[in-house]
């Protein structure tokens, strides 16, 4: 297979373009990127980075929203969709109460009575576990492989990353227990043991800029020793703000496989500052080799 090289917009033959030419699927390096041959820990997004359990949960968001906003004069319904869709995926990996306060505002900007944020919640995780019930139970009976549910080359990738004996850390928006029970489904909570962390009730008792600053001091290292890998704006964000690798995943869920960017994870991950941008880990090996200066 000819090895694709994906550069940016802004980029000409430079070492990012040599580095490029060493991957077989598509990756995008910033004009930032420099290696860090010091990582020690690495912090991992977990719905969209790593399971696909989840996948394609803005369809069950979406409808929800569109049926309890209430219409005001003038509404057309694609450009309703579009703002409520915008709220949505801008706020992607923070804790769904997030997604759910912004809905309040939109019901009270409406003139309409907003539920409590997390009566909003409850009634989309229901709708969300009604979804997904079915590959929950089909691979807590064995008739699904957890590579069905993963994204592709996971657990290549991480067990790369337990064999260079870096320190791994899964931090979600999604409630904690949901996180915990879908780790153990798809085999991975071996790799992060007791640093499996996600959303509460009290959401103010939980964030990955906690998780973040708790590694680093816990720890005692600088944030140059930290890695984060995710698809949502919020890990990558919160990592580069303390001086961490940030690789973004814009992860094509649908098409696990297939090696395509999504493009609107791609343009808003560089946006925030992503080191590296890839669609999975089909090239697992030389990332990790790349990021070490290899």
């Amino acid at each position: 297979m000819a090895k694709r090289v994906f550069m940016t917009e802004t980029s000409s033959l430079t070492p990012r373009d040599t580095l490029a030419g060493r991957f077989i699927g598509r990756v995008e390096f910033a004009d930032h990127f420099v290696p860090r041959p010091n990582i020690q820990h690495v912090v991992f997004d977990f719905d969209g980075t790593l399971s696909l359990i989840r996948e394609g949960w803005p369809e069950v968001m979406l409808p929800m929203f569109e049926e309890m906003l209430p219409p005001v004069s003038g509404d057309e319904p694609a450009g309703v969709r579009a703002m409520l869709l915008d709220d949505i995926m801008t706020l992607n990996g923070r804790q769904t109460i997030f997604q759910m306060m912004k809905f309040a505002e939109r019901v009270a900007e409406r003139g309409g009575v907003a539920l409590a944020p997390l009566e909003y919640k409850h009634e989309y995780l229901r709708r969300l576990e009604a979804r997904i019930q079915s590959r929950v139970n089909r691979l807590a009976s064995g008739d699904a492989e957890p590579v069905e549910f993963l994204l592709h080359g996971s657990i290549a990738l991480l067990d790369y990353l337990e064999a260079r004996g870096w320190n791994l850390y899964l931090a979600s928006g999604t409630d904690e227990s949901f996180v915990k029970r879908e780790a153990g489904l798809l085999g991975l909570s071996r790799y992060f043991g007791g640093h499996i962390y996600g959303a509460q009730d009290d959401y103010k008792s939980f964030s990955k800029k906690q998780v973040i600053e708790r590694i680093l001091k816990e720890n005692q290292v600088d944030g140059d020793r930290l890695m984060v890998v995710g698809d949502g704006y919020v890990e990558i964000e919160d990592g580069k703000n303390v001086g961490g690798l940030a690789v973004a995943v814009a992860s094509d869920e649908a098409n696990n496989g297939a090696g395509r960017f999504d493009e609107w994870k791609r343009k808003r991950l560089l946006g925030v500052g992503a080191d590296i941008v890839v669609p999975d880990y089909r090239d697992a090996t030389v990332l990790l080799d790349v990021i070490e200066g290899k």
